[in-house]
């Protein structure tokens, strides 16, 4: 009941602050879902993103980017991929066309591979270490949240592949975050 309680009370002091704050730097927390692209080693992914924000100018914000997405392993012609994660280091881009309303952005930067170190449980091929990873998105905005639809992709080249299987990182699919003032 207290962590209710305190949970409460800090969800309504950050959206008393969103009201009455400039909204110039802010921390953006969110979460994401969808599916893994094109699915060969990978079902779904889920995630949450931490990000810090500047609009430099209005309509413009530059930052950084970080969090942690899960793949969800998936069996292929018998081979048992493993579940694996990417947290990327990454600079933020963000274009508001208006205060409210379509937005367009993208986290361009390097993503470090976590998990298990073999691709699959029946293999004894090592997963990448990470690579070039890049998240373009559009969607719509308001003071307060952002709803997106968004692409992710980690680049490995040739590591990870097993036979006729390539090591894929890449998903399609939605987020929502939500914009925590830091002040004037």
């Amino acid at each position: 009941m207290k962590n209710l309680i305190l949970g409460l009370g800090l969800l309504a002091t950050c959206t008393m602050m969103a009201q009455n704050e400039k909204m110039h730097n802010m921390i953006k927390a969110g979460i994401n879902g969808g599916i893994a692209l094109p699915s060969t080693n990978a079902t779904a992914n889920a995630g949450v993103d931490i990000a810090y924000q500047n609009l430099v100018v209005p309509g413009f914000g530059l930052g950084v980017a970080t969090g942690y997405n899960h793949f969800f392993g998936k069996d292929n012609d018998g081979i048992k991929n493993n579940d694996f994660g990417i947290v990327p280091v990454a600079g933020l881009i963000h274009v508001y066309p208006g205060k409210t309303g379509f937005y367009l952005g993208s986290d361009i930067g390097y993503g470090f591979l976590v998990g298990d170190k073999k691709v699959a449980s029946n293999s004894d091929v090592d997963r990448p270490d990470g690579g070039f990873y890049i998240k373009p998105e559009m969607g719509w905005h308001n003071r307060n949240w952002n709803f997106s639809v968004q692409y992710a992709k980690l680049f490995t080249g040739s590591k990870g592949e097993i036979g006729n299987q390539d090591y894929n990182a890449a998903s399609l699919g939605v987020g929502v975050s939500y914009n925590l003032p830091l002040g004037k």
